[in-house]
């Protein structure tokens, strides 16, 4: 008798995720309580359902999660599988309301981005740069995302260069029209390249010179050297063509939160950390750092940013939300106003001829504000921390926001001669 088609025989079959699973929703844990540089990391290994917020839709039921990235399955779920293959959408192929759409996810792209958006930065262009971080989970990882088309973002299929990183993302930044650095939760700068078709991100260098989470980069205005700051309190400036650290400060204190390179001027950029102190530096000093004191906010600076048009003069925003316009010269003479409800985390000031100032902070709202500090735009679409900014080069109007919620929003800014609103157009 001839041995039946389905016997005891089991085969071992690679786990298929779906790139689209929702994540899951448990606490995020604040980069403030967790260091991944000190604590090693951790196996991915997942034994339930929750572990990828598994709902009824996914690929595999409960029931099919074990402890392990492999599990053994009868071979007829080898044909479920083969058919689930053949209904992912083909290159060209209109998916998920896309008609017409190009579909495709570059060589080495992950097939899906991580939950939490740590930054995001316009090339001269218009290509969109954003970096993701997953915070919460066994294994903290990130990646790097490139959108020559803004408005797919965050859509991974619509990407058009992407890599998977070890570590999660504070922070990143073009450098000239191909380079991106990053500042590494493991501690490292790294910088990645994008080749010549810009389908693909290279990794030029990965250097462990910190000894903590790097919170914050900035690029110098020569475009060959940047700072980068650290949660082990040092300040560091980096030779980029030649891979290496020139100079390594410790004039902090504490965590260094921020750092912002000044415009037009190669060696001056301003730092501030949880020491409550504000540092000038200028490199050509014998004693380069230089204490700021703003009597307008005796709280934590947690962000700043140069005034484009004028070098002496410069933003701060502290713990509480407090925005401060700072002249170096006349410290006393500032202008400050309460912007937010809770931690500010990021700047960015327009092209204008007299230039809007974008606002974000952990209270979810998004603010732009006009030169004598009168909101002209007020928004609150994120459900979680804004974390990152940009104003589109191609539109002085269009200001794009990432969060902790996986959004990114594009917010349309009345210009100038318009009338201040609170319920203004915004496109994800």
């Amino acid at each position: 008798m001839a041995a039946p088609l389905l016997g005891k025989s089991r085969e071992i079959l690679p786990l298929r995720f779906n790139h689209k699973l929702p994540y899951h929703q448990a606490a995020v844990t604040n980069r403030r309580e967790f260091n991944p540089a000190s604590s090693g990391r951790a196996t991915r290994q997942h034994n339930t359902e929750e572990d990828y917020g598994a709902e009824k839709n996914d690929y595999f039921r409960p029931n099919t999660w074990v402890r392990s990235e492999f599990f053994l399955a009868p071979l007829e779920l080898r044909a479920a599988a083969t058919t689930m293959d053949t209904t992912k959408p083909n290159p060209g192929q209109a998916v998920d309301g896309e008609a017409g759409s190009e579909w495709s996810i570059p060589p080495n792209a992950p097939a899906c981005m991580e939950r939490h958006l740590d930054g995001a930065h316009y090339r001269a262009d218009g290509a969109l740069l954003l970096g993701a971080s997953s915070l919460s989970g066994r294994c903290w990882v990130g990646s790097i995302w490139v959108f020559k088309d803004p408005s797919k973002a965050p859509n991974e299929g619509f990407c058009s260069a992407g890599v998977q990183t070890e570590a999660g993302i504070a922070d990143l930044k073009w450098v000239d029209n191909k380079g991106i650095l990053v500042a590494s939760d493991s501690g490292a700068l790294e910088l990645w390249e994008l080749d010549e078709n810009e389908t693909l991100i290279v990794n030029k260098f990965c250097k462990y010179e910190h000894d903590d989470i790097v919170t914050t980069v900035s690029v110098l205005t020569n475009n060959t050297q940047a700072v980068s700051g650290s949660k082990d309190f040092s300040v560091k400036i980096w030779d980029i063509p030649q891979e290496m650290v020139l100079n390594s400060y410790r004039a902090h204190s504490g965590q260094v939160t921020c750092v912002a390179s000044c415009p037009g001027k190669d060696t001056v950029f301003l730092s501030c950390a949880e020491d409550s102190r504000i540092l000038l530096w200028d490199t050509r000093s014998p004693k380069p750092a230089t204490r700021i004191t703003c009597s307008a906010s005796s709280n934590l600076s947690t962000s700043l940013v140069w005034h484009p048009h004028q070098n002496d003069t410069f933003v701060l925003g502290d713990e509480n939300g407090t925005v401060v316009l700072v002249d170096t010269k006349k410290p006393d003479s500032v202008l400050s106003t309460d912007v937010h409800s809770r931690s500010v985390t990021g700047f960015a000031f327009s092209a204008h001829s007299s230039p809007l100032l974008a606002s974000i902070s952990e209270d979810c709202s998004v603010v732009v504000l006009d030169s004598s500090f009168s909101d002209v735009f007020r928004n609150r679409s994120h459900r979680d921390f804004v974390k990152g900014l940009s104003w589109s080069p191609s539109d002085k109007g269009s200001l794009t926001t990432v969060g902790w919620d996986h959004q990114v929003l594009h917010h349309v800014v009345p210009t100038q001669n318009s009338h201040p609103s609170t319920n203004n157009e915004i496109t994800a």
